[in-house]
């Protein structure tokens, strides 16, 4: 056992790994300590505005450099790949500034739409995340690109220390609301800076620089080149952040701010196990698939081998959630938090399937499959927001739309892994 574990820590893919892992744990850690004070501090109805204005910005941010900086990845050359830096910079500018004129002038039909009027002024945040989302982006995946793992585990610690630090030191004395948006919006923002800054200082920036002796691309010739991104991936992405954001917006509208409260907690406590490995695996298998479609590699196998090893890992943690999460809410989170735990159990099968499906996630790009990806996602946010309704319309019940939702989600995930590993076969094979 002792030789095994040896040589997969002497792996490059596990050591990368188990080290952006290792950032990410340390910040769910000081999530998961902080949490219960927090909860005690700011009640549901806080938790359910933040989780509103949350999923107002996971809807736009998404699409803020039309997925461009996922392509940084892909060229040989490093040229190429600042050339997109550059483009996908130039993007979330462009669109910052039309969601600003945007804002100014529909600000009001869009309050009274989606029952916004409690964060209304927050909303002209929504530019300034937009370009710190950008930079944002373009940074993780040039992090990735040149392997730099360590760099982004530390930045993901830090952060969490800011954020949840900043939430429990000023609710003791002003438990608000606001306060959630505000040190949310400053997160966004500090996380790329910390990583432009960390980046520079580290010796690879310094003592392993290659020079690159292509020639600089276009950006209009990048662009033209990478243009199934923009044209399937940040649609697919686009209605994925809106699948993810609407069941909030919709809690709100049809059962009150609380509702959407208890499910931005269980959403924010089953990112834990999510974050902890999925991202981390997501991060590192991005570039190795990269690596084995130009190498020849069997991706079938890669694939399943990835996915079968995450269904393991997390089959434990997701387990415990399905099966004691009210009584562990009520425990942890203080009282009038249960409802939270029925809501979790069902949205635990959602997660511990989308767990398994990162490497899938992960191979679209890779396989060519991103118009599939696309009509994925539109049929999926169809389906799901259809079963979140029938809650709503049929049951009347919070608890019944919020299950729906959840199984509907699992389904839709295990199919996209099957159809993965399905083309991925067929691309084996030069089909």
């Amino acid at each position: 056992m002792k030789s095994l574990v040896a040589k997969l820590i002497k792996k490059t893919f596990v050591r990368n790994v188990i080290i952006v892992a290792t950032g990410t744990a340390a910040a769910q850690f000081v999530t998961i300590i902080l949490s219960p004070i927090i909860t005690r501090l700011y009640g549901p109805e806080a938790f359910g505005l933040l989780g509103v204005f949350t999923a107002v910005i996971a809807i736009i941010v998404p699409i803020a450099t039309l997925t461009y900086p996922i392509a940084i990845v892909l060229p040989r050359s490093d040229n190429e790949a600042k050339g997109i830096v550059r483009l996908s910079i130039y993007i979330s500018l462009i669109i910052a500034i039309i969601t600003a004129l945007f804002l100014l002038t529909f600000h009001q039909s869009i309050v009274q739409l989606f029952n916004l009027e409690a964060i209304s002024s927050f909303l002209f945040l929504i530019p300034i995340v937009i370009v710190f989302s950008g930079v944002l982006q373009v940074t993780e995946q040039w992090l990735i690109r040149k392997k730099q793992f360590k760099v982004t585990a530390k930045v993901t610690f830090l952060q969490a220390i800011f954020i949840q630090g900043s939430k429990v030191g000023i609710g003791l004395i002003n438990p608000i609301a606001a306060v959630l948006i505000i040190i949310t919006v400053i997160g966004q923002i500090l996380k790329p800076v910390m990583m432009i800054i960390f980046v520079k200082r580290s010796p690879q920036s310094t003592t392993h620089v290659v020079q690159d002796e292509d020639p600089e691309v276009s950006i209009k010739k990048l662009a033209k080149e990478h243009k199934d991104f923009p044209l399937f991936r940040a649609p697919e992405v686009l209605l994925n952040a809106i699948s993810q954001g609407l069941p909030i917006l919709m809690l709100t509208s049809f059962f009150g701010p609380a509702s959407a409260g208890f499910y931005s907690l269980g959403k924010t406590v089953l990112s834990a196990p999510s974050q902890l490995l999925g991202k981390s695996v997501t991060d590192v298998f991005y570039p190795r698939i990269s690596e084995a479609s130009k190498n020849g590699e069997n991706l079938y196998a890669l694939i399943k081998k990835s996915t079968l090893a995450l269904g393991v890992i997390g089959l434990i943690p997701f387990g415990i959630i399905v099966v004691f999460s009210p009584y562990i809410f009520g425990l942890i989170f203080g009282a009038g938090w249960e409802v939270a735990g029925e809501y979790t159990r069902w949205l635990a099968i959602w997660s511990y399937i989308g767990f398994m499906n990162r490497p899938s996630v992960a191979a679209i790009p890779v396989l060519s499959a991103q118009l599939f990806f696309l009509k994925y996602s539109v049929i999926s946010i169809l389906l799901r927001l259809g079963a979140l309704a029938t809650g709503y319309f049929v049951f009347s019940s919070d608890l019944v739309a919020v299950a729906f939702f959840g199984i509907m989600s699992a389904l839709l995930n295990l199919v996209l892994i099957l159809y993965t590993l399905n083309i991925s076969k067929g691309f084996n094979k030069g089909i």
